[in-house]
């Protein structure tokens, strides 16, 4: 029998997840649809390590169309969750929660039948089996033994583009609140966090700290990105050719300040986490330059 690789683990843990939680997803479950999104990611973030040329770009190109298709239906899901939490706040007013909430709910109603039609497109069988043939074409490590150096030495390379990655978009948003800047540091922290996920268990390592802090990050500047999206399209219902009236648009007026509130709140603690960002960057791009000699020795 057939030992399985660390990379086909690798490959079958992501698969597994992504295909356990499709069928909730497809039935617009909140909860199974944002981890079946998340799954993908994470699953595109492995693909790299085990296969290239043609085929990796079209398993690649797959499972992004999966992410895309899921991405839509997520964030106005988010919108939504946003709503029901403002909701109960003292100040904030109902009649503009009931407001957008009816648009945001049609809207999602619109774009979930959207979602099943490009779902229905791909593939996923095909794709499991594709991605898995692909990952048992990798050599298994010498010596029997689970550790793969080479394997371990590309993960960490790869960590290290996306540490490089993040510590420019830090730069790049420097101090100043901006919001489509600080929404590229939230896609770097995002990558860098799929990639050490990766070296984790490729290490079989237990360290979970800068990880995280990753998340923490993540979560922090995706609800400032998601505050943001809500104001946009609050900005939009009050731009519509079917507006409200101006005691209900005034509410609304009164929603948006309240968001803008507290995503100037976010950016002070985010300001505050830029240190620990980039001391993780550094702790990355070092074990990348250790892992790489240690491979070239095995």
């Amino acid at each position: 029998m057939k030992r399985t690789t660390p990379s086909e683990l690798l490959i079958r843990q992501r698969l597994t997840a992504v295909t356990r939680g499709m069928p909730g997803a497809r039935k617009g479950d909140v909860v199974s649809l944002h981890q079946t999104r998340v799954a993908t990611r994470r699953l595109r973030e492995a693909l790299p390590l085990v296969t290239s040329g043609s085929r990796g770009r079209k398993l690649e190109k797959s499972v992004r169309r999966l992410t895309q298709a899921l991405g839509p239906v997520r964030e106005l899901d988010v919108a939504l969750l946003t709503l029901d939490e403002f909701e109960h706040l003292e100040g904030v007013p109902r009649q503009a929660i009931v407001k957008l909430r009816h648009v945001v709910s049609e809207e999602r109603r619109l774009l979930h039948e959207e979602m099943c039609r490009r779902l229905g497109k791909i593939d996923l069988e095909k794709l499991h089996t594709n991605a898995v043939a692909a990952a048992r074409k990798m050599k298994a490590p010498k010596g029997g033994g689970f550790r793969d150096p080479k394997r371990l030495a590309a993960a960490d390379q790869r960590s290290a583009r996306r540490a490089l990655n993040l510590r420019v978009a830090i730069e790049n948003a420097s101090s100043i609140y901006l919001p489509d800047r600080l929404h590229q540091v939230r896609i770097a922290v995002k990558k860098l966090r799929y990639g050490m996920e990766i070296a984790r268990e490729l290490r079989r390592s237990q360290a979970t700290a800068r990880l995280r802090t990753l998340k923490d990050a993540q979560d922090l500047l995706g609800r400032m990105h998601d505050l943001e999206i809500l104001i946009a399209r609050t900005r939009a219902v009050q731009g519509a050719s079917s507006a409200p009236n101006l005691r209900v648009s005034a509410h609304l007026d009164k929603l948006v300040r309240r968001l803008e509130n507290e995503c100037r709140q976010l950016h002070g603690q985010y300001m505050a986490s830029r240190n620990k960002l980039l001391a993780i960057c550094d702790h990355v791009e070092h074990m990348a330059q250790r892992q790489s000699g240690t491979a070239s020795a095995a």
